[in-house]
Formats: C-alpha cells, sequence, structure tokens
C-alpha cells in the first residue's frame, strides 16, 4: 500500500477547494483507496493509512465515509462542468465547438483518471440527498452538449436525428476515457482528445474544422 505523502503532487493536485492540508491529503487518499479498491471495498482506516495518518484524525475532519465520497464527486463535477461551460462558450461554429467540448473533456478524464474513476462511476455510494445533488449537476453538463448539438442541427453542420441520444453517446465516449487510459501508453492525453473529437465529428457527420 503507497502512503500519499502529498496531498498536491501528481493527478490529485491541486485540491485547493479543500482546506486544511490533512483534509487535503485525505481527501487524496481516498481518491487513491476508492479508484483501487471500490467505495465499498474500501475502511476509513484505508483512507488514514494511505494519507499517514490514525484512523481518529479522519474524523476530526470528515464526518463519514459518505461525506468523502461527496466531497470528491461535487468538486470533480463542479470542475466538469466548468470546463464543458468554457469550450461551449469559446466562440465559433457549433462544429468548432463540439471539437473543443470533447478534446478538453476527454483530455480532462484522461489526465485525471483515477479522480475521474471514482467521479463518475461511484455515483451510487451516494446518500439520496447527495445523489440528487449530483446528478442535477450532470443534468447541466448534458445540457451543454445537447445545446451544441441543437444549434449544430438548426444551422445544417450536424444531421442529428435524436440529438438526447447522441448527447448521451458524445457524453459517454469520453467518460470512458478514465476507465482504460493508462500514462504509459502509446497515446498521450492530448493524442486521444483529438482522436475522439474527430469521431465524434464523424459521429454528427460534421466537417472536421479547419485549424
Amino acid at each position: 500500500m503507497r502512503t500519499v505523502e502529498h496531498a498536491g503532487d501528481g493527478e490529485n493536485a491541486p485540491w485547493a477547494e479543500v482546506a486544511p492540508e490533512a483534509a487535503r491529503r485525505l481527501l487524496a487518499a481516498a481518491v487513491e483507496a476508492f479508484a483501487e479498491r471500490g467505495y465499498h471495498a474500501t475502511t476509513t482506516r484505508d483512507i488514514a493509512s494511505r494519507a499517514g495518518m490514525s484512523p481518529a484524525a479522519l474524523y476530526i475532519h470528515f464526518k463519514t465515509k459518505e461525506e468523502l465520497l461527496h466531497r470528491i464527486s461535487r468538486i470533480g463535477h463542479d470542475r466538469a462542468l466548468a470546463l464543458l461551460t468554457d469550450a461551449a462558450d469559446s466562440g465559433g461554429t457549433a462544429t468548432r465547438r463540439l471539437d473543443e467540448v470533447v478534446r478538453r473533456f476527454v483530455r480532462w478524464h484522461a489526465e485525471r483518471h483515477t479522480t475521474a474513476r471514482v467521479v463518475q462511476y461511484e455515483l451510487d455510494a451516494l446518500a439520496p440527498e447527495h445523489r440528487a445533488e449530483i446528478v442535477e449537476l450532470r443534468r447541466r453538463s448534458d445540457a451543454v452538449v445537447r445545446r451544441i448539438l441543437t444549434e449544430g442541427v438548426r444551422d445544417g453542420e450536424f444531421d442529428v436525428p435524436d440529438v438526447p441520444g447522441t448527447t448521451l453517446a458524445v457524453l459517454s465516449l469520453c467518460i470512458d476515457v478514465a476507465r482504460w487510459f493508462n500514462v504509459a501508453g502509446r497515446r498521450s492525453a492530448d493524442e486521444v482528445g483529438a482522436l475522439y473529437a474527430d469521431l465524434v465529428l464523424r459521429m454528427v457527420t460534421a466537417q472536421k474544422p479547419q485549424k
């Protein structure tokens, strides 16, 4: 078992929304443990050990293991929504904006693949009220992509008979990168982003944007 030496290092950097430093260390340790073992198989002792702390220290900062998961999920979904919104509002045609959205969203799931696996695949472990909160954030992310597709259809750039279904397909394609991406693999995060943007534009029968 690897101890988390610095919560601000590597993929988990930064958790600037979390203070103090001890809480950041615990959050980073929880991400690592949940991604490796799954939420239900992870104990608070596992998390504290990875953070180099005693189990009692965890409860100073987080009342429950579920509270940790909720904090991780909320931060991750807030960041994902901000990223999508910024890309969608970057200007240009629907084709160019969809290309940008997919590139950035895929890159985030590749570069933060450990965090993203927890954020995207442990939703059902949240308490009902927390799950409802995260589901609403996911709906807002869905709406960002749906708006671009709708505008592309309106402007004659896209041929998409089923906008809601295509929205789900695009987001699912991007999110799945977190499940398999390996930093030691033959493709970089940027290369995967470019590949997936091309695939999505082909899916909606748009022309690739001119660089």
